[in-house]
Parts: C-alpha cells; sequence; structure tokens
C-alpha cells in the first residue's frame, strides 16, 4: 500500500499515512483521465452562441420581383441566404456540449488522477487545518510551512470548509480550496500539488472504494 508523510500546520511530520490501494495506488488510465476531462470542459460550455436563420431576419415577406420576364435570376425572399443581410444557412444555435459518461468512468478517472499525483510526489498530507481568524499572512504560512508553493489545490471535507479558511486563502494567487465531494478530476490535474487533509482521504477511501 503506498505510504505517505502526515503533516501537521507546522509542517513537522505526525506520523506515516498509509493510503487505500484500490483508491490512491492504481495504475493511472489515461485513456478515462482524457475522456472525463474532455467531459467536464465540455459541460463547462455555455453553448449560447446563436445566429439568424431566414426564418428569423425581419422583411421579405414579399417576393422581390416577378417570377419571369426580368432576365434576373428568379428570388423568392430578401431573407435568403445569398441576399446581404440574409438568413445564416446551418449556423450555430443555442445548445448544450454536456454528454454522459457512465459513474464507473468517473469514479475510475478519480481514482486515477489521485493515484497519479501520489506517484508524482505531488500530494501533500495534512492532518487538519484549522485558522483562528480570516488572515492571508497565516494561510501564505501555513503553505511554507508545507513546501506547497505554486498552484495549489487544497482539498477537505464539509465541515473543514469554513469561512476563515476559505476566506483566509481567497487572496492567495493560484490557490484554491475545495470540498471532497466537489473537487473534479480536472481541478486536480490543474494545479501542481494537492494537499489533501487526513478527513478527506478518508471520505475518498470510502466513497470510491
Amino acid at each position: 500500500m503506498p505510504t505517505i508523510a502526515l503533516l501537521n500546520q507546522a509542517g513537522d511530520k505526525v506520523k506515516d499515512c498509509v493510503l487505500e490501494e484500490t483508491v490512491f495506488g492504481i495504475e493511472p488510465n489515461r485513456q478515462v483521465i482524457y475522456d472525463v476531462v474532455n467531459a467536464q470542459r465540455a459541460a463547462m460550455r455555455q453553448g449560447t452562441h446563436d445566429t439568424k436563420g431566414r426564418s428569423e431576419i425581419s422583411g421579405g415577406g414579399r417576393k422581390p420581383w416577378k417570377q419571369k420576364g426580368t432576365g434576373r435570376a428568379r428570388q423568392g425572399s430578401i431573407r435568403a441566404p445569398q441576399w446581404r443581410g440574409g438568413g445564416t444557412v446551418f449556423g450555430p444555435t443555442p445548445r448544450s456540449y454536456a454528454f454522459k459518461l457512465n459513474k464507473k468512468v468517473k469514479r475510475l478517472g478519480l481514482k486515477s488522477a489521485l493515484s497519479y499525483k501520489v506517484q508524482s510526489g505531488k500530494l501533500i498530507a495534512v492532518d487538519s487545518v484549522k485558522f483562528e481568524e480570516i488572515k492571508t499572512k497565516n494561510f501564505i504560512q501555513f503553505l511554507n510551512n508545507i513546501n506547497a508553493q505554486g498552484k495549489t489545490l487544497m482539498v477537505c471535507t464539509v465541515e473543514e470548509f469554513t469561512p476563515d479558511l476559505v476566506l483566509s486563502s481567497a487572496n492567495v494567487s493560484g490557490t484554491i480550496v475545495l470540498t471532497a465531494n466537489s473537487a473534479s478530476v480536472y481541478d486536480i490535474l490543474c494545479y501542481d500539488k494537492v494537499v489533501v487533509t487526513e478527513a478527506a482521504i478518508k471520505y475518498y477511501e470510502e466513497a470510491l472504494k
């Protein structure tokens, strides 16, 4: 089973944390990771693009000129696409880009992302994180203590997701705090280091086992 050091807020090692092998120690499935991230990125798209078809253009209720005898090509409406200001043919319309993935694929993608971070040495475990006041300096000091500078994702449980923690990290560039049940595969892979509390590790082990 994979084992990593469990640190406290001061950066001192508390004990060795043994991780569940079926969650944090599997061989990352690159294709599944790609599929899950692709689905998550597609679901983020707003899909609000819109163009007007010929039925949505104003005007053009009558035939521009008679069918025969003018020497010009026959026309039925000035809303036709070949006219300036006419409707667009096969243009984009509002739609959802989201597509379905099986629940097992999503779970495997999350386990693969967590296992990848463990194997690459970019997952940092802490016993707990508590702040007595809302102060950015305290959160930066905490990151320095555990050597988690740069782009860092912190994952905690809903109970640990307190206003003191969230607001203390709000102004730290490149850092975000999420709950374990809301952190996606894309979030985990997007950040260089992932800081996970001991309670969040137990949540993943129970939810993904």
